[in-house]
C-alpha cells in the first residue's frame, strides 16, 4: 500500500489533480510510483501545442524538501555539488546530489526564497530518496550531532505543482494575475522566482521548465490545485492551451537536450561524462561537500574528456528512430548505447542521446544504430537539438 497526497492508503500514488486529468479523459500511466496523465489525445497535438501556443502540465509528483534556517546555506553547499550559497534571493540554480564515489543519485533545482529558506525540488522517482539522503546529511553535518541553524521539511505531499509551457504561456499568466503582479512577471528571468496571486491563489512562481520554450511552473498547496488548474484551463481557451501528458513533455525536453534521470543521468554514471562538469564546484567551493574527492578525481583522470564514455546528441540520417538501450555502433562493433531516442515532431528527424566511447563522440562522427539487426545510420551533432527563437 502506498500513501497518496491526501494521506489515504490506496494502491496508487495520485495528485491531487487526478479527477481534473480523468475528467478530461486522459490516459494514465506509472511514473516513479505515480499515476500521472500520459496524453489526452494526441502526444503529437500537444507537443506541437507547447512549441506554437501552450501546454498545461501537472507536475505536482515531483518532490519538494524545505531547506531552511541561518546554517541553510552552508548545509545545502556540503550536501550538493554545487554552490547553493551563491544563489540571490529570488533565484533558483540546477544540481545534482552525488555519493561519496561521484555517481548521481539525482538531478534537482534549488529555489532560493529567502534569504536563510531554499526549496528543493528533486525528480519524483526519487523523491523519498533524496528527502531521506538531506536529512541523513544534515546530521552528517552537525558531526553526528543534533546540527543547528538547519531545518528540513519534506513538503512533497502536501505540494501540488503545474506548468504552464510555450510562447503564449506568459500572456496566460498575465491575464489571470493580480495587476501588482504584472510587472513583476514580465521582467521575470529564467530560473528565477516570485510570489504572486494568480487567479486569486497564492503560488510560487518560477520562470523554469523542461520543454525548452518559455514557461513558468507554479507551486500550490494541494486544497487550491484543481481551482488553479481551472483557472489556467479557461484562461489559456483564447492562447492555443491544452492540457499535456508525460509524452509531449518527453519528446520535448529530448528535442531541447535535457537529460532524464533513469535514462541519462544514474548512480553509475558521474556528471562528467553527462556533460554537467559545469555544475560540480570544485573551484568555487573551498569546504568539502559529498562525493568532492571523487569527483576530483574522476576530473583528474580527464573522464568525459579523453577516457570512458560521454553523453552526445545523434541526428538520424535515416527515417527510423533509435529507442533506449539500442546499441551504437562503428564499423561494426559496439561503442555505446541510445538512453532516449524518438522522431522529433519539431524537426522532422529521428534524435538521440546516446553514452558513446570518447573516441567516437566528436560532432560529425558517423555511427550506426542496431535497430534490431538492422544499422540505421546517425551522426554526432551538437546540443540541443532545438533552440527557441528568442
Amino acid at each position: 500500500m502506498t500513501e497518496t497526497t491526501t494521506g489515504q492508503n490506496t494502491d496508487e500514488k495520485r495528485t491531487a489533480l487526478y479527477d481534473e486529468h480523468a475528467a478530461l479523459g486522459a490516459s494514465f500511466t506509472d511514473f516513479g510510483g505515480w499515476q500521472m496523465p500520459l496524453k489526452y489525445g494526441s502526444e503529437l497535438a500537444e507537443h506541437r501545442a507547447v512549441r506554437e501556443s501552450a501546454g498545461l502540465f501537472d507536475l505536482s509528483h515531483m518532490g519538494e524538501v524545505w531547506a531552511t534556517g541561518p546554517n541553510a546555506a552552508a548545509f545545502l553547499d556540503y550536501a550538493l555539488v554545487g554552490k547553493l550559497s551563491a544563489i540571490a534571493v529570488g533565484k533558483a540554480k540546477y544540481s545534482l546530489i552525488c555519493a561519496e564515489d561521484g555517481g548521481i543519485i539525482d538531478d534537482l533545482i534549488v529555489y532560493r526564497v529567502a534569504e536563510q529558506d531554499f526549496l528543493v525540488v528533486p525528480n519524483a522517482g526519487n523523491a523519498a530518496t533524496v528527502a531521506a539522503e538531506l536529512e541523513a546529511r544534515r546530521r552528517a553535518f552537525g558531526a553526528g550531532a543534533e546540527p543547528e541553524g538547519i531545518a528540513l521539511r519534506d513538503a512533497s505531499a502536501e505540494t501540488s505543482l503545474i506548468a504552464v509551457q510555450g510562447p503564449n504561456a506568459e500572456a496566460i499568466l498575465l491575464s489571470v494575475a493580480g495587476s501588482e503582479d504584472h510587472e513583476d512577471i514580465r521582467t521575470l528571468k529564467y530560473y528565477a522566482a516570485i510570489e504572486a496571486d494568480i487567479a486569486g491563489v497564492p503560488v510560487l512562481l518560477a520562470r523554469t521548465g523542461y520543454t525548452g520554450e518559455d514557461g513558468f511552473e507554479l507551486f500550490v498547496g494541494n486544497e487550491l490545485a484543481a481551482q488553479l488548474w481551472k483557472a489556467l484551463e479557461t484562461a489559456g481557451e483564447g492562447h492555443g492551451l491544452v492540457p499535456c501528458g508525460l509524452a509531449s513533455r518527453d519528446s520535448l525536453r529530448l528535442e531541447a537536450g535535457m537529460p532524464l534521470y533513469g535514462n541519462e543521468l544514474s548512480r553509475e554514471r558521474s556528471p562528467f561524462a553527462a556533460g554537467l562538469g559545469g555544475v560540480v564546484a570544485l573551484k568555487s567551493k573551498e569546504g568539502d561537500f559529498v562525493g568532492r574527492a571523487a569527483l576530483a578525481a574522476k576530473k583528474d583522470d580527464g573522464e568525459g574528456t579523453t577516457s570512458g564514455q560521454r553523453l552526445v546528441g545523434l541526428r538520424g540520417l535515416g527515417r527510423r528512430a533509435a529507442r533506449s538501450h539500442y546499441a551504437v555502433m562503428k564499423d561494426g562493433k559496439q561503442v555505446g548505447e541510445i538512453t532516449s531516442g524518438q522522431p522529433s515532431p519539431t524537426l522532422g528527424y529521428p534524435v538521440a542521446l546516446a553514452y558513446v566511447d570518447i573516441a567516437h563522440s566528436a560532432v560529425g562522427t558517423k555511427l550506426d544504430a542496431d535497430l534490431r539487426g538492422k544499422a540505421e545510420p546517425f551522426e554526432v551533432i551538437e546540443l540541443p537539438f532545438y533552440k527557441r527563437q528568442k
